[in-house]
C-alpha cells in the first residue's frame, strides 16, 4: 500500500486553513470533472481529489491523518503503525460514515474500521456520543487497574484553523477486558442541546505490543526459544507467563511450532483464556573453531535432510 499526500493533491499547505482546503478542492474539482476536462486520467484525479477533501475538510480526519506526521512520501510504501490513532477523541459514529463513493486502500487503512455506538434521540436532544482508543498493558487486564489517560480532540480556532484540546479521565479497566472491547463512561460525550443529556464516550481498548506475549481474544500467546537438545532429549524449563514464571516440561522430540497449552492462564474470565507456549528451536551461532567444530561434527553423525519434503 502506498502512502497518499492530500495535502500533495489538493495544492494546499499543511497550516492551510478550512477555508483554503475548500477553496483549492472547489478549483481542482471544476478543471478535472469528468463532464468537462477531457484530460485522460480526469476521473480518476476527480476521485482521488474528493477522498484527499473528505479526509482535510473534516478536523477529526485531518488530525488523525497528521498523526501521520510528515515523514512520509507519496508513493512510499506505508503500514499504519500499531496504535496510531490512540489516544483520540471523535464524535459521531464512524469516521467513514456518509462519505459515499469508493475509497483507496490507504483511506481504508486509516478510516474505514473506525466504528462505534451510534447517537440516541430523547425529548431533549443529547450529546453526540464520542469515541476514542486507549492502549493498555495485558498487566492491567489480568488484574484490572484504575488509570489516567489523556484525550485529544480537533476542533477549530477562529482563524479555521485545525486545533486539539486534551483532557484527561481517570478510568477504571475491570479484569478480563479483551481486545476490541469498548467502556462505556456515561455523560463524557458531547454537550446536549437546552435540558439534553450531554452524550457517552466509548472507549475501545487496544493492547501495547509487549515483547513476549501477544493476545487473541482470550487466549494469550508465548514463543518459548530452545536449543536443540532441548526440543530433542527433552527439558525442564523456565518459562515466563503474565502471572510469573512457571516450570515447563519439554516433551523429547519437540519440534518448532508445538504449542503447549496451559489452561486457564489466558485472560480472565468466565471461562478464563488459556496461555498457549509455541516452541520455537534457536540455534547457537558458530562464533568460534570450537562451535564450528561441534557442528562439523553434528553433520557427520546425523543422516539428516531438511529439503526431503521438497523433493519430486
Amino acid at each position: 500500500m502506498k502512502f497518499k499526500d492530500y495535502y500533495e493533491i489538493l495544492g494546499v499547505a499543511r497550516s492551510a486553513t478550512q477555508d483554503d482546503v475548500k477553496k483549492a478542492y472547489r478549483k481542482l474539482a471544476r478543471k478535472y470533472h469528468p463532464d468537462v476536462s477531457k484530460d485522460p486520467d480526469a476521473e480518476a484525479r476527480f476521485k482521488e481529489l474528493g477522498e484527499a477533501y473528505a479526509v482535510l475538510k473534516d478536523p477529526e480526519k485531518r488530525t488523525a491523518y497528521d498523526q501521520m506526521g510528515s515523514q512520509w512520501k507519496t508513493g512510499q510504501d506505508f503500514q499504519p503503525p500499531p496504535g496510531w490513532d490512540a489516544g483520540f477523541e471523535f464524535s459521531g459514529r464512524d469516521f467513514g460514515a456518509g462519505l459515499g463513493g469508493d475509497h483507496s486502500d490507504f483511506f481504508e487503512a486509516l478510516f474505514g474500521r473506525q466504528a462505534g455506538a451510534g447517537q440516541r434521540g430523547h425529548v431533549h436532544p443529547q450529546g453526540q456520543d464520542h469515541h476514542a482508543k486507549v492502549l493498555i498493558d495485558l498487566a492491567d487486564a489480568y488484574h484490572g487497574a484504575r488509570r489516567s489517560i489523556s484525550l485529544r480532540m480537533p476542533g477549530l480556532d477562529a482563524q479555521g484553523r485545525v486545533t486539539v484540546q486534551e483532557r484527561k479521565l481517570d478510568v477504571s479497566i475491570p479484569q478480563g477486558i479483551r481486545a476490541g472491547q469498548h467502556l462505556r463512561l456515561a455523560g463524557q460525550g458531547g454537550p446536549g442541546l437546552g435540558q439534553g443529556a450531554a452524550g457517552d464516550l466509548y472507549l475501545e481498548i487496544a493492547f501495547n505490543l509487549h515483547p513476549h506475549f501477544r493476545a487473541d481474544g482470550r487466549d494469550v500467546y508465548l514463543d518459548l526459544p530452545l536449543a536443540p537438545w532441548e526440543a530433542a532429549l527433552g527439558a525442564a524449563v523456565t518459562a515466563p507467563t503474565p502471572e510469573g514464571p512457571v516450570q515447563l516440561t519439554i516433551p523429547p522430540g519437540s519440534v518448532a511450532g508445538r504449542q503447549l497449552r496451559l489452561k486457564g492462564r489466558g485472560i480472565p474470565g468466565s471461562p478464563p483464556g488459556d496461555l498457549y507456549v509455541v516452541l520455537t528451536i534457536a540455534l547457537p551461532p558458530a562464533d568460534s573453531e570450537a562451535a564450528q567444530e561441534a557442528y562439523r561434527a553434528m553433520a557427520k553423525a546425523f543422516d539428516f535432510n531438511p529439503r526431503t519434503h521438497l523433493e519430486e
